[in-house]
């Protein structure tokens, strides 16, 4: 039989996500996270401790002492299975980490306890985007591309307009387009790259170089701005590069004073657990809504009737003449 720290275990076997802040080191935070699950599964009640049959001596009087030793049967608990004695019954869990990022980044950290150590390997080696937010400056530039480094150049802004910082933006996107076709390893004249594309299933084949799927300026207040960027297979210390290169590209200089990821895979900054909320009561919460909101979602697609609508008639118009003849 279960006992309620086992059964409470199986509950947190999946994924979830936290919010990373800056300044922390992952290994802390899943650390942190480690030590509260413990906690949590070994503060659950314990069962009733088992018992056994004893023959005790029963007190007699001096009197009685010559008749010899009586003895009585008696139930007693077994203390060799208490828990002062066997120790906690969680001593170690292990909790995977995802996609990882860096110190100085903050957001969306995927994590994963027991079986969802799987999970968390397909969806490592999947081909999903993840969203993130850079936070950018210009006239400055440091030997790390961000703000707590060696600063090396100083340069001026003012021609910088936000035209033509977003042309620039759509030159590196069309650049990284032709990336994404170009590690593909799929013929696009093919009708299999077609439907891939249609999809939303093109992209690299396995590890490739970090690749931009988008890129666009969501507040532009020189010398501030912020970049709303989607890829592929990227690091932190590249997305501080990108921000670099963007001043180089303008004729001027710029450093990335924030990384923050909004977006890993189906994970949202909605769904991450703040410090406050690591304990294991808060990680099952967020594993059973995550569950129930797939199995909803998949009700949705069963249900829901196949009539054709406006996105696939403009597919079905697009497809090659030969599938038409």
């Amino acid at each position: 039989m279960a006992t309620p720290a086992i059964r409470m275990f199986r509950k947190i076997e999946g994924l979830f996500c936290v919010y990373k802040p800056a300044g922390v080191h992952w290994k802390l935070v899943r650390g942190s996270i480690e030590t509260s699950l413990l906690k949590g599964l070994n503060a659950t009640p314990s069962q009733p401790l088992p018992t056994e049959v004893r023959f005790l001596a029963l007190p007699v009087s001096e009197a009685e002492a010559p008749k010899g030793l009586t003895l009585s049967a008696a139930s007693v608990p077994v203390l060799s299975k208490h828990p002062l004695v066997t120790g906690p019954e969680f001593q170690n869990i292990k909790v995977g980490v995802g996609h990882r990022l860096d110190a100085s980044s903050s957001g969306v950290l995927v994590l994963a306890v027991g079986n969802g150590n799987k999970a968390l390997n397909n969806l490592y080696n999947t081909r999903v985007t993840r969203d993130y937010t850079l936070e950018g400056e210009f006239g400055t530039a440091t030997d790390d591309f961000s703000h707590t480094g060696r600063i090396v150049e100083r340069s001026t802004y003012g021609h910088i307009t936000k035209d033509k910082l977003e042309r620039v933006l759509a030159m590196l996107q069309g650049a990284n387009q032709k990336a994404l076709l170009l590690y593909s390893n799929v013929d696009m004249r093919s009708q299999e790259a077609y439907e891939m594309a249609v999809q939303g299933l093109l992209g690299p084949d396995g590890k490739s170089l970090p690749i931009l799927t988008g890129l666009r300026c969501i507040h532009f207040e020189p010398p501030n701005f912020t970049l709303e960027v989607q890829c592929i297979n990227e690091t932190q210390k590249y997305l501080r590069k990108v921000v670099h290169e963007i001043g180089l590209e303008l004729r001027s200089t710029a450093m990335c004073r924030g990384v923050r990821r909004t977006r890993d895979g189906p994970f949202t900054l909605q769904d991450t657990l703040t410090r406050d909320h690591w304990a294991a009561s808060d990680v099952i919460q967020a594993i059973g809504k995550k569950r129930s909101s797939k199995k909803n979602s998949k009700t949705q697609t069963k249900d829901s009737p196949l009539q054709p609508s406006e996105e696939s008639t403009t597919v079905n118009q697009m497809k090659p003449v030969r599938e038409q003849q």
